[in-house]
């Protein structure tokens, strides 16, 4: 037999303490990296409130639609503007080269010198006074564009307040499921073991065992789904708040007050009066008249002012003395009239009339849709609330059941399928409750959004 020595290798203290220093330094290193981490998860337990506030600050499409708004502002100012004098100047310089400078006349001729300067100013300024009111209808077009644009703004912050809410509930559903199934899971573990304890006296089989056991492999697959889908939902929150990526969501508690329907017609009437689809398409049809006036126009006289001013110079000097250069001005009023439009502007007129029709009939279109929206949301609303005292009263019957046959069982009058069984209608239940609840306050702020109040 071969015996076998330990061979020690004796460091300097010198050594150790280089050693002792460079572990310290890699220590502090990762403590450092563990610390100052930027995605390292962070918990954040945040109400409806906050989430929409957030949402509605960090959006890149509130910030477009505020774009489009100063857009339409911009093209007003330029209507304003169209309405202001032109002016015009310019200076210019020509020397003509005359080499055959002598012309005869019989007895007479008339000589040219070789050479000339040429030196011409213009200064012109033009005001339309009347167009057949055009510029006005141009400005009051573009302000009813510029509301348009803002109703849009509306539109969008709404949309963008539902989908956060939506995001919201979605992950509450979530985190609420899986509260229950951590409870199931404490649940089923304690009944295997007691289910185990039964399997060695004698009382129970093998069979009864696995099928607990089986029961709990199929509420964790349950669990594995949940958190892939909460993992999903919480990163588009994130990115939709505008939080760090890696940031943890909490729900908090959600505590809806109860709220009873009212009829039908109330919040058929109020989306009537607050959606902005409808403003907008009353602020179309004032433009689509704005824009039969303006065509029509097209057949009016034109009346405009214009003055001019020249300076003619021949000399080399561009600002010789008297004698060397003319400076003539004119002012005039000009009245025109191209009345060749009076035959030809009557297809334009029927054009722009068949768009104020197009107008009118999107917005029989958009009543039929709303009205349709809102009543989708009212029954289903209602369907919500319906399902949450139907599932309070399933689950007391799930849970009383459930006692019974946990009693049965534990005294051997009943198998150990019917314990699971009754074990698993209560699982359910309360998973459909908690999920009814957050439907039914869903269900709530979508009939708010059909309504055109969920900002109001």
């Amino acid at each position: 037999m071969k015996m076998t020595t330990n061979k020690y290798i004796h460091l300097k203290p010198l050594q150790i303490n280089k050693a002792l220093k460079a572990a310290g330094s890699i220590a502090m290193l990762l403590l450092a990296l563990l610390v100052t981490n930027p995605t390292a998860a962070q918990d954040r337990t945040i109400t409806l409130d906050e989430a929409i506030k957030l949402g509605l600050d960090n959006s890149k499409v509130l910030k477009l639609s505020q774009s489009r708004i100063d857009q339409a502002v911009s093209q007003y100012q330029q209507a304003k503007d169209r309405s202001l004098p032109t002016a015009s100047a310019g200076f210019g310089y020509n020397r003509a080269q005359i080499p055959a400078n002598k012309l005869n006349f019989g007895e007479e001729s008339l000589k040219l010198p070789t050479s000339a300067n040429a030196y011409l100013g213009t200064l012109s300024v033009n005001y339309s006074i009347w167009a057949g009111n055009k510029l006005r209808y141009a400005r009051e077009s573009t302000t009813l564009l510029t509301d348009v644009a803002r109703l849009d703004a509306v539109n969008d912050r709404d949309q963008i307040t539902y989908s956060i809410i939506n995001a919201y509930y979605n992950l509450y559903k979530v985190l609420q499921s899986k509260k229950v199934v951590d409870q199931n899971l404490s649940t089923i573990d304690a009944q295997i073991k007691q289910s185990q304890r039964f399997f060695e006296q004698g009382l129970v089989t093998k069979n009864d065992v696995l099928r607990f056991q089986l029961q709990r492999s199929n509420i964790e697959l349950n669990g594995i789904d949940l958190e892939n889908n909460r993992r999903i939902i919480n990163y588009n929150m994130d990115i939709l708040l505008g939080l760090p990526e890696g940031t943890e969501l909490n729900i908090a508690q959600i505590t809806e007050a109860d709220r009873s329907a009212m009829p039908l017609t109330t919040y058929l009437d109020s989306a009537m009066s607050n959606r902005p689809e409808f403003k907008q398409l009353d602020l179309r049809t004032q433009v689509a008249d704005l824009n039969i006036k303006s065509i029509k126009a097209n057949t009016s006289p034109s009346l405009s002012a214009s003055g001019s001013a020249y300076y003619v110079g021949v000399s080399a000097n561009p600002l010789p003395k008297s004698g060397n250069f003319i400076t003539p001005i004119s002012i005039g009023l000009t009245l025109g009239w191209d009345f060749g439009s009076l035959w030809t502007n009557k297809n334009k007129v029927n054009e722009a009339k068949l768009q104020r029709e197009e107008v009118i009939i999107n917005r029989g279109i958009t009543t039929d849709n709303v009205k349709n929206e809102v009543n989708q949301s009212y029954q289903n609303y209602k369907a919500a609330l319906d399902k949450i005292a139907l599932l309070q009263t399933s689950i007391n019957q799930a849970t009383e059941n459930n006692r019974i046959l946990e009693s049965k069982y534990r005294s051997n009058i009943s198998s150990a399928t019917d314990r699971a069984d009754a074990q698993t209608l209560l699982y359910q239940a309360e998973i459909n409750l908690e999920l009814a609840k957050a439907d039914a306050g869903l269900a709530y702020y979508t009939l708010l959004k059909s309504t055109g109040k969920l900002n109001r």
